[in-house]
Formats: structure tokens, sequence, C-alpha cells
């Protein structure tokens, strides 16, 4: 495996208008995820983060990333999604409308004795399955969840201690996907998972289409900050459900003005970009351990939904290795003058370290040029958790490991 970054330009990208569709992410079923989110007591926008002192270090105009270690107090930006599409089952089996059933209503016992009891299962590495067990413990209903080999026991802790059945496998992720899926077939469980397959697409465009709350909400700090629209997005992927709806939703509503988009993968579950690397629009798997420290990410199938908007819009696919995202933990949580610190953890961070060697590393030149980067240019980033796993943002904050070099 390279220790290189290693990037490819986008051979497939379509002419606006001709490629996949994007109505799944329009401003008007994100705002629906939007009202239904502004129904929960705990929500608040997260905070959008201007870092001026990096950015004209890096000879940009503009650097912004969106903070999302303050979400529902979890730590990460999964709640969004599995709130609402959770909340969306909800009002299906109800029979209603998820405009009609705001969270008090779906939190109530009334509702509970309508359903009855209900198990919702997920396959995550932390951030994920902890959402859907907060959001179950908040519907009073049930939540299993297993997780790939590798995970980190203290991600485990936090998904017991939201009330849900939680276990480690010894499968990687895309295989515990399959177990769990076969598990919640045998039980009758409902499955909550941010990736789709054949068969399986309504509950992940739901997930989607709660994470888009977070993709408007930037867009509007920007207008607040001065800034109208980002020039650049970088944006990190694992399945890519995230990826997918921050591009769906920009290219949605902004349209041919939408920014240039660079999705950005650890170079062990590096599927979509060895998906755009193969250039014939077919998803690319990737198989094996994955043993990345960027544990959201370490996913090797491409959410389908997701690959069919990146493939069409994204103007790059980047592969990272580890040192890349240590080093946007370290200059995130260390920043320059009185820039904002912004905690970010394994999978929150690679972005940051991107743009850090794209802007200063001479090998990454010809990828600088491509993307028009200059001094006019406003990048958004988003930092998708804070350190959820805390023994091991001091091991590479404090004690240097996974250290980053010229390479």
């Amino acid at each position: 495996m390279s220790e290189r970054i290693e990037w490819v330009k986008n051979s497939m990208l379509e002419e606006f208008g001709k490629g996949a569709s994007i109505k799944l992410l329009s401003l008007e079923e994100v705002n629906k995820a939007r009202d239904f989110h502004r129904t929960i007591p705990d929500y608040r926008p997260t905070p959008l983060r201007s870092l001026p002192n990096l950015a004209k270090a890096l000879g940009v105009g503009g650097i912004y990333i969106k903070d999302e270690s303050y979400r529902f107090g979890l730590n990460a930006f999964k709640a969004l999604g599995a709130s609402y599409s959770m909340a969306h089952y909800l009002a299906q089996q109800l029979g209603q409308d998820i405009r009609e059933l705001p969270y008090s209503v779906l939190t109530s016992a009334k509702v509970k004795k309508a359903l009855g009891e209900i198990t919702f299962a997920s396959t995550t590495d932390g951030n994920h399955g902890r959402a859907v067990a907060w959001t179950a413990r908040q519907l009073q209903q049930k939540a299993v969840i297993y997780m790939p080999k590798g995970s980190s026991p203290r991600r485990l802790e936090n998904i017991r201690a939201e009330g849900a059945e939680a276990s480690i496998t010894d499968l990687n992720y895309d295989d515990a996907v399959r177990m769990t899926a076969a598990e919640a077939e045998k039980h009758g469980w409902v499955i909550v998972q941010d990736t789709a397959w054949e068969g399986y697409e309504e509950i992940p465009g739901w997930i989607m289409q709660g994470y888009g709350t977070m993709a408007a909400e930037a867009l509007d700090e920007l207008k607040a900050q001065g800034v109208e629209k980002p020039t650049h997005v970088l944006v990190q992927a694992g399945v890519g459900a995230l990826a997918g709806t921050v591009q769906g939703y920009y290219a949605s509503v902004l349209g041919k003005d939408r920014p240039k988009t660079v999705i950005v993968e650890a170079n062990k579950a590096d599927c979509h970009f060895q998906s755009a690397l193969a250039g014939d629009g077919s998803p690319r798997v990737v198989s094996g351990d994955m043993n990345t420290i960027m544990a959201g990410l370490a996913c090797g199938e491409p959410n389908i939904l997701g690959w069919n908007i990146l493939k069409d819009y994204s103007e790059m696919f980047v592969s990272c290795p580890d040192w890349v995202t240590a080093k946007g933990m370290r200059l995130l949580g260390n920043p320059l003058g009185d820039d904002p610190r912004v905690i970010s953890g394994e999978s929150g961070a690679v972005t940051a370290g991107f743009l850090w060697h794209l802007l200063h590393d001479q090998n990454l030149q010809e990828a600088k040029q491509a993307l028009q980067l200059d001094e006019t240019s406003q990048v958004l980033l988003f930092s998708t958790e804070g350190d959820t796993d805390p023994e091991k943002y001091r091991s590479i904050v404090w004690d240097g490991e996974f250290p980053s070099f010229a390479r």
C-alpha cells in the first residue's frame, strides 16, 4: 500500500443537468429533514469555524470547517441521519407524513403503544451505531449493534451506554453489514444502514436526507460570515453517504455554480478512488481488513446512491495514508494565531490534512492547478467527529503516533 497521497481527476464528470438525479437531495427534501431536526429539544446548528490564519498560510481566501463534535452531545454528525430515517420509518408504519409527526409525538407513549416493540439493527465502527442506539432509546425502542473487528472498545461502551445490545465481530465492515442484514431478516429487525444495495435504498436515502441538515446549515453559516458560497468543498467518504449528500445537495441548490468537490478517502479503504481510477462508471470494491485509523471511513463497498451522484458531479478523488489525517488532527487542534481550536477525530480531519499538503507539497501542484485553487478560493471542510476515542486522539496528537513528513 502506497504511503503517498494519490489523486485522480474525475473523467466521468457530467455536464450539469445530464448527471444522476439529485431530487433525493433537493431543497424541499432536505428542508423536510431539517424541520424535523428542529423539533428535537437538543437541536442547534453546529458551529462553522473560520480559520483565517490557516487560510493565509496556505494561500487561499478562506477556510471554513463545520465542527460536528457539538451534535446532540454525541460528538459526531451521525445522529442527523439516524434520527430522521428512524422517525421516517415510524411515520411510514403509522401511515402518516413525517411533517405531521414532530419529535415530541414520535417519542410519546401513544406512538409506542400504537407501534409496539421494534428492534433497529446496524453495523458501525462506532458513531453511526451510537446514533442509532441513542435514537432508539429516545423512541422507547430497542437497538442491536454489530461492530467490525478492530473497533474501539471505548466506542463499544459508548453504544452500550445508550442502552443497545452491542458487540464486536471478527468480520470487516462490509461482511459485518451482510451478517447484520441476515440477522435482521431472521429476527424481524429493521436495518438502519447508511450504505445502500439493490433492494435496500429507502432507509439509506432518508439517512442521506438527514445528513443534508449539516450541509444546509453550513451554507447558511457561510452567508452569515459574508461568503455567498464555497468555491471548493473537500469531503471524506466511507461508503459515500455523507459525501453523496454534500455533493448532491450543493449541486441541487447551487446548480452550475456548485463548488468544485474533492472526495477524500483512507488509502486502505479507497473504493471510490479505485472506482474513479477505473473510470467506467461502475463501482469497485476494496476487500481485506482495511485497518486504517480512519475507522469511520473503513468501508470497502460504495453506497450506490452516493456513488451515482459522486461520479457525475465531483472533480477529484483522493486516497490518503493514515499520516495525512494525523496531520489534520494536529493542525486543527493546534491552530495558528487566534484561529479557533477544533478537536477533530481520525475520520474527521483527513480533509484538513490533505488540504495542507495539497497547498504545500510540490508533488501535488498538478492537483492544485486542476482544482484552480488560489488566493480567492473559499474552502469548506466537515469535521464529522470529535475525539470519539479519546485515548487514540491523545496517542496521535500528544504522543506523535503516525508522524507526518514529506513523502
